[in-house]
């Protein structure tokens, strides 16, 4: 594949601070690269640079003469009262066929095509920009942070987008099963170096752990017998007789050497305080309408939820679930009917933009005392701000020089010292990192209270959620399935819309005719036979994998480490495949017995 763009020998530098020290990276045609690192770390500022939007200090960017490079805007494109069809006609100059054509590819079609652009939603605006994308013809894209406030579907639209594009791609994200989903090949920004890993981000995470551990066990083989040689040394030296043997283990302890390993970062690690875990139902709704004087957003909602549940409150955006949020906590009425919380709920509630209406003047430590329930001591206090990075002099530091990320943090902090049991949580992974958002997951798991939450983030649902609520069509209502199930369905009606589009059919071929079918083809097709089958085959090689997982802590050769690594990571591709044949015969199943 030919080499699109290339860094070599590149260095940046703020203040003290070496973002690239003598770093080279090259990116190749067709390869879609997933870019992670820490905050901070310099992600944003190589995509400036290969953007062209910044310098570097020294070093030399390289590109072919073919390369066309398309960038996702982040700021906003669009004039006044143009719709979305006059956008991509006047931003690309593609005829209005064309333009159509490709929009319909991110169902942008009917009012959403031609009615005011500026009157979508974010989500909707970002799929007309992916349009223009297209219709520009770039062989190599760059993505800064594409799923930020996106929804689920609109997120698996991009996914399809991206893995039907043909060109290169560069994505930053912290949003992991975005990257696997999309990304063959793993780019890390790490103390000034960049990494490339020609696998996905799973898989270049856990072979990273491989390395690390490898490198701690033998350089604990290496002190041990660093401190062998130094006792045999300082034994022996001064005897006559043992003075040679001593010169020559002096030369071994010479040779030998640690491997420098990555210091440990400071992470987040949430300090949940206790709340009394509770019976019985924590809310109930029937028969109620939500929504604005002017605008009825859903009717007769009917769902209950149970004290110590973990519901996530799901559907496209634009549906009502903030809506349906404001109005259980009660910041708006209800237009008809009540709903009712359990005897001796306290509510804790984290809105999208609660980190805004923050006091600037205040210091963190005089905001979380704020915050604290009753009979809270500073000790309580200091350990949670400790939980989530605000430690020592950070204590002290004004809210107005806090950034996002750190004022979410602490919006965070101060919600769960106030020591309630039932945490309305409206987006909460916005302006948090991938770790801080597992180490909120980790903590929800713990919490003993109820939970009742929005997010975009799959891994995050996905881990947390024990039941689910849908906002859809003016309806809201628990949804029959878990969240797994939840995606199968909204993939499902995307698959089956690009196929509608494309003139497919799951019909037999045309001239085809089905014949008749013997027992055995009818034994094989019935789908509870499969779904055993898939089951049984799952169990073996999961007891397969687990075998060999206890092998792999126990070896200290690399080459041996990494060969079983690969059939662990062989394992889990099938494993992943027939799990997905078994959500589609249990569909099968499920749909005979309705």
């Amino acid at each position: 594949m030919p080499v699109l763009l290339q860094l070599q020998d590149a260095t940046k530098s703020y203040g003290s601070q070496k973002l690239l020290d003598h770093a080279s990276v090259s990116l190749n045609s067709g390869e879609k690269v997933g870019f992670i690192g820490r905050n901070g770390a310099g992600k944003s500022t190589v995509c400036r640079i290969l953007l062209g939007g910044e310098e570097l200090d020294s070093g030399e960017i390289i590109k072919h003469s073919s390369l066309r490079i398309g960038y996702l805007q982040q700021h906003d494109p669009f004039n006044e009262g143009e719709s979305a069809l006059d956008f991509l006609m006047r931003d690309t100059g593609a005829p209005d066929w064309q333009c159509g054509e490709v929009a319909a590819e991110f169902e942008i079609k009917g009012d959403y095509l031609e009615g005011p652009v500026r009157e979508l939603s974010g989500g909707w605006q970002t799929r007309v920009k992916l349009a223009a994308l297209l219709l520009h013809d770039p062989n190599l894209l760059v993505l800064d942070e594409p799923t930020n406030f996106l929804d689920l579907r609109t997120q698996i639209l991009l996914e399809h987008f991206l893995r039907h594009f043909r060109g290169a791609c560069l994505i930053v994200s912290h949003d992991r099963g975005f990257l696997k989903a999309t990304c063959s090949s793993t780019l890390e920004i790490s103390r000034g170096q960049l990494t490339m890993y020609r696998g996905n981000v799973e898989q270049f995470l856990e072979a990273k752990q491989v390395q690390i551990e490898h490198d701690s066990r033998v350089n604990a083989a290496t002190q041990t017998k660093m401190k062998q040689l130094e006792k045999f040394i300082n034994k022996n030296r001064a005897n006559a007789n043992t003075a040679a043997q001593a010169r020559n283990k002096a030369k071994q302890l010479d040779r030998l050497e640690l491997i420098e390993l990555e210091g440990s970062e400071a992470t987040v690690n949430i300090c949940i305080p206790d709340v009394e875990p509770r019976q019985g139902a924590a809310l109930k709704c029937k028969g109620v309408s939500i929504g604005y004087p002017d605008h009825v957003v859903a009717e007769n909602v009917h769902f209950e939820i149970d004290h110590g549940s973990r519901t996530a409150v799901v559907g496209d955006n634009g549906q009502g679930k903030t809506t349906l949020l404001r109005t259980i906590v009660g910041s708006l009425d209800t237009l008809q009917g009540e709903h009712q919380w359990g005897y001796g709920c306290k509510l804790g509630v984290y809105a999208q933009h609660v980190y805004t209406s923050l006091p600037p003047d205040w210091t963190v430590k005089q905001y979380l005392e704020s915050e604290a329930a009753a009979g809270m001591t500073v000790q309580q206090i200091l350990k949670v701000a400790g939980s989530f990075l605000f430690r020592g002099p950070l204590i002290k530091k004004k809210i107005k020089v806090l950034s996002g990320g750190e004022r979410a943090r602490l919006c965070l902090a101060g919600l769960l010292l106030g020591a309630c049991n039932i945490l309305i949580l409206d987006e909460p992974g916005n302006h948090l990192d991938v770790e801080t958002l597992d180490a909120l997951a980790d903590a929800m798991l713990t919490y003993k209270g109820t939970v009742i939450f929005t997010s975009h983030d799959r891994h995050f649902v996905h881990r947390i959620a024990s039941q689910v609520i849908e906002v859809k069509d003016g309806h809201v209502a628990d949804y029959p399935g878990d969240y797994d199930t939840y995606l199968y369905r909204v993939e499902k009606e995307i698959d089956d819309h690009e196929a509608e589009r494309k003139g497919g059919s799951r019909l037999p071929a045309e001239g085809k005719a089905p014949g008749k079918q013997t027992k055995r083809q009818k034994r094989a097709k019935d789908p509870r036979k499969q779904l055993n089958k898939v089951e049984k085959k799952i169990g073996t090689l999961d007891s397969q994998r687990q075998e060999l997982q206890k092998t792999f802590v126990t070896l200290t050769d690399a080459t041996k480490a990494q060969e079983i690594h690969e059939q662990i990571e062989a394992l889990k591709t099938e494993i992943e495949q027939l799990e997905e044949q078994w959500l589609e015969l249990n569909e099968q199943v499920e749909a005979e017995w309705s």
